[in-house]
């Protein structure tokens, strides 16, 4: 039998994820992790609802259950360079360093503190072999798989790791939850940021940064609009755009977001979902992470650069300790600084790093 200490969201996946453990025997203990301050402390606020539900879920389980605050680690590892990327133009994926800098560095210390052997979360992927050889593995189910957001954990974050829900499709986790009787069983899934939720992007990001409206204007140079500010947009966009009909372009073409131009505070944007600016061949990286062994210069892989994609077949043309430079076989769309690029060979997750300007067509 191990303590292992699980890291409880209020959520159904990490609630299976305790009482699947607890089911094996093992001593298991819950954590809740509080990383946001500014707002939350209102009764009807969904951080305190989901604390809640975590002592409900606990208590079905028999098991203690322990708030821990980490919101100074929060602020000061994620949220500032979530900012920091914002105001440069690029579009973060704060999930991504959460994993790396809270729930898998915080949550880790704090669980060994506390004299777990191991520490569990209800992300969908899968992980075999030991340190210094761990593999991080997709989920086996590809619509839930998560691997692509754990990309940047080393293998003394992996070694004590586990992911019980790796082998489940998200049904059957529903179906198990009902079984045990969590209260949980029903409950959405989360699909906020993890520190925004699911209030409006603007009106949350406007707090932290000045509102700074400016044109939208074709590669031409032709103003078509204005834009509230860059920070809003990201490439590929396609709705919330409010251009109207434009005198002598194309009618009932839609439009989207190719670019930023921070110098001027100009956005730039296409019709066609097919236009070059939005079709990239060759994608660099930079700030580089690698869970074992880096891929190799020369040989072929499958990648992704965005969470909601299927691995696109490419070649690493470039890699050095700073930089990554990927070839695709086919041009991939709205490539979009700031995200990851992640690559995969065959189930096996090898790491990645943060797009940089990519190359159009």
């Amino acid at each position: 039998m191990s303590r292992i200490v699980v890291g409880l969201s209020g959520g159904v996946d990490s609630a299976v994820t305790a009482w699947l453990l607890k089911r094996e025997g093992h001593d298991v203990v819950g954590v809740f992790m509080k990383n946001w301050e500014a707002d939350d402390l209102e009764e009807d606020c969904p951080i305190a609802q989901d604390y809640r539900d975590v002592q409900a879920v606990a208590e079905v389980l028999g098991i203690e259950v322990e708030l821990v605050n980490f919101s100074r680690e929060y602020q000061d590892r994620v949220f500032a360079y979530f900012l920091a990327e914002y105001r440069a133009g690029r579009t973060p994926n704060p999930d991504v360093l959460c994993n790396a800098e809270i729930k898998f560095k915080a949550f880790l210390d704090h669980a060994l503190g506390l004299g777990a052997e191991h520490i569990a979360t209800g992300h969908y992927a899968r992980l075999d072999g030991v340190a210094p050889d761990r593999r991080l593995l997709r989920a086996v189910d590809d619509n839930k798989d998560q691997s692509y957001f754990l990309y940047r954990l080393n293998q003394r974050q992996l070694a004590p790791a586990l992911f019980p829900l790796g082998a489940l499709a998200k049904p059957r986790v529903r179906e198990l939850a009902r079984e045990a009787g969590l209260p949980v069983a029903e409950k959405k899934d989360s699909t906020g940021i993890c520190f925004i939720g699911e209030r409006p992007f603007r009106e949350f990001l406007s707090r932290y940064m000045p509102i700074e409206p400016g044109d939208m204007l074709t590669p031409e140079g032709r103003v078509v609009g204005r834009h509230q500010g860059l920070m809003y947009y990201t490439l590929g966009q396609r709705q919330g755009l409010g251009i109207g009909g434009v005198k002598g372009m194309p009618e009932g073409v839609p439009w989207f977001v190719a670019g930023k131009d921070l110098e001027r505070n100009r956005l730039i944007v296409v019709q066609g979902h097919e236009h070059p600016l939005l079709l990239s061949r060759q994608v660099t990286a930079a700030d580089l992470s690698w869970i074992g062994p880096p891929p190799e210069s020369g040989r072929r892989y499958g990648a992704k650069t965005r969470y909601r994609q299927r691995d696109a077949a490419c070649e690493v043309r470039e890699l050095t300790d700073q930089r990554l430079v990927l070839c695709f076989d086919e041009a991939q769309w709205a490539v979009t600084p700031g995200q990851s690029v992640v690559i995969y060979e065959d189930d096996r997750c090898l790491g990645g790093g943060i797009i940089q300007t990519p190359e159009s067509m």
